[in-house]
């Protein structure tokens, strides 16, 4: 089992044409086994810093650290060791079954003449497993539903054997059940987990520490009792909103009100 891995992003920027910032200057730190929520508006630059953690993109300034390596000057195996990704789209099977999906992320560890060993079969008969999806095995993967898609794509990362797990809205498409189940277990993994979610009262509950994304710019991080205040709630996301401490969770939960709830009232 590949160790939990240490990520710092420091000061990193991404820039698009004509010098237009999709983030800027974000610093974030997920310590080894730590589960980080990234969570913000749309268009807050969510997905784009979790590109830039992955290695899809690389920043315009500032740099990635990967248990003190700089991330752009590993090779893309070896970041691939280290690295796991769940994306929001998962595109295409290219003909693919599920089964043999999964069995993609087993492709950073080998050789690429290499074929599977029996091992390897275990592994992924494991995965799919774990993320529910077994009896999706022998299906195209073209053929499944979005949230059968989302399970396929996180038993390849759980394949992979990562230090660090990066997820970008990994609820998308998946029913109540199957989100609890999956945060259950990227927060139950040994691997680092860094999470970009829409879902304030989620990521309360299930992650160490949150930061906040505004227009591309940190503005707020810490433990979530600290971070989600109906003060940040109003100035980022424009909504009204009471959080208040479950009381058998012992998590903040936040509750949305109408806008014309007092009109409502009167």
């Amino acid at each position: 089992m590949t160790r939990a891995c240490a990520l710092r992003a420091e000061e990193v920027s991404y820039e698009v044409e004509q010098g237009r910032a999709l983030i800027k200057e974000v610093t974030l730190q997920a310590r080894p086994g730590e589960t980080v929520g990234i969570v913000g508006p749309n268009g807050s630059g969510k997905t784009t810093l979790l590109r830039c953690v992955y290695g899809t993109l690389r920043p315009t300034r500032g740099r990635i650290l990967l248990d003190g390596d700089d991330g752009a000057a590993l090779s893309a195996k070896a970041r691939a060791r280290k690295v796991a990704v769940v994306p929001q789209d998962g595109g295409g099977g290219f003909g693919l079954t599920a089964r043999q999906v999964v069995a993609m992320g087993r492709s950073p560890h080998k050789r690429f003449w290499e074929g599977d060993t029996a091992r390897d079969a275990a592994q992924v008969a494991e995965a799919l497993e774990r993320a529910g999806a077994a009896p999706l095995a022998t299906r195209p993967f073209e053929s499944l539903s979005g949230g059968e898609r989302q399970r396929i794509l996180v038993a390849r990362a759980l394949v992979q054997d990562p230090g660090l797990l990066a997820l970008d809205e990994p609820t998308n498409h998946l029913d109540v059940r199957y989100q609890w189940e999956l945060l259950t277990l990227v927060r139950d993994l040994p691997a680092t987990g860094l999470l970009a979610l829409h879902d304030l009262n989620l990521a309360a509950y299930f992650c160490d520490r949150l930061h906040v994304l505004d227009a591309g710019r940190t503005v707020a991080s810490g433990p979530p009792a600290e971070v989600l205040t109906e003060e940040l709630l109003a100035r980022v996301y424009g909504v009204r909103a009471e959080v208040r401490v479950h009381p058998r969770t012992g998590a903040p939960t936040v509750v949305y009100l109408p806008p014309d709830l007092e009109d409502v009232h009167r």
